[in-house]
């Protein structure tokens, strides 16, 4: 803190008229939030990586645990990739995740880069995949697949997730679908 108001008095001298008290008192009760213990910058990005992943190895992993959704996501969390319908709701990513799991059950998804935190923001690039061995699967926008297949899946994305009171509010991803799709025989190159 008296690196910063020590110039700023420097300043106020030259100009004759010191530093009004209200401005010193600013200053401090800004400095001194910036300095509370477990209120830095650095410690909550440190938190929200470490929330993002075991959010990313409980929801993504395999196996899956069904449970950290009520644990990590807030109630109305937003989750939307470019193959599926975004869903909003623990009950509404829950049911989601249950269909697609039971489709493939091997699903996977894993880091394939260390995550990267700003703010309430955490980004994570992954790669995974799967096999459709399960019932019929038609949540894809854009076709479906006949019950077990065989066909399999695997490719890469990067994730946006934003962290709000310590619950995982958003996870918006950007896939590589149109691999994906080929690779599941729903989309045909040209």
């Amino acid at each position: 803190m008296l690196t910063l108001l020590s110039p700023l008095h420097a300043i106020a001298a030259r100009r004759g008229d010191g530093l009004r008290p209200e401005l010193i008192n600013l200053l401090e009760r800004g400095a001194n939030a910036l300095s509370a213990p477990g209120e830095s910058k650095m410690s909550r990005e440190q938190d929200n990586k470490g929330l993002v992943g075991r959010w990313f190895d409980g929801f993504w992993g395999n196996p899956w645990n069904p449970q950290i959704i009520d644990e990590l996501a807030a109630p109305d969390v937003l989750l939307q990739y470019s193959l599926h319908e975004p869903r909003r709701g623990r009950e509404d990513v829950r049911n989601f995740m249950m269909d697609f799991r039971a489709a493939f059950p091997d699903l996977k998804f894993w880091g394939a880069a260390d995550l990267i935190a700003e703010g309430d923001y955490v980004v994570g690039r992954w790669e995974g995949g799967g096999t459709h061995t399960g019932p019929a699967f038609s949540d894809f926008l854009c076709g479906s697949l006949p019950a077990a297949s065989g066909r399999k899946m695997h490719f890469t994305g990067t994730t946006v997730l934003r962290v709000q009171n310590g619950m995982i509010a958003e996870e918006i991803g950007l896939d590589d679908g149109v691999t994906a799709l080929q690779q599941l025989g729903i989309l045909k190159a040209a």
